[in-house]
Parts: C-alpha cells; structure tokens; sequence
C-alpha cells in the first residue's frame, strides 16, 4: 500500500486497515515460527504498511 493510497481513506479506514495488517503480521510470525511462510519478505512490507498507516493517522491527529 502507497502512501497516497493511505491519504485517501478515512479515519474508520485507517483503523480497519491497521487492524488487518496487525492480524496479517501476526498469522506471517505464526507461519514462519512453524517453518511454513514462503514469502519472507511480505513480514517488511506489512510492517511497513503498518508504519505508514500509523505516521498517517499521527499527522491528522497533530493537524487537528
């Protein structure tokens, strides 16, 4: 997810976003603890994707 796709969606989005990248890392570090995740490097990108929506939602709290 782009950084201007993040600016796009509303605050219920962004928390239901953040809510399902949470779970989604989380189901990655089952997956890789038990020897079954394929694609290592979807764990950054996800991490990732969870900063951005955390920097997103931080800005419009400050700008508010």
């Amino acid at each position: 997810m782009k950084a201007a796709e993040i600016r796009e969606l509303s605050a219920e989005d962004l928390q239901v976003k953040l809510k399902e990248a949470k779970a989604e890392l989380f189901n990655l570090r089952f997956q890789m603890a038990t020897s079954q995740l394929d694609n290592t490097a979807r764990v950054k990108q996800v991490k990732k994707d969870i900063a951005r929506i955390m920097t997103e939602m931080r800005a419009r709290e400050l700008s508010a």
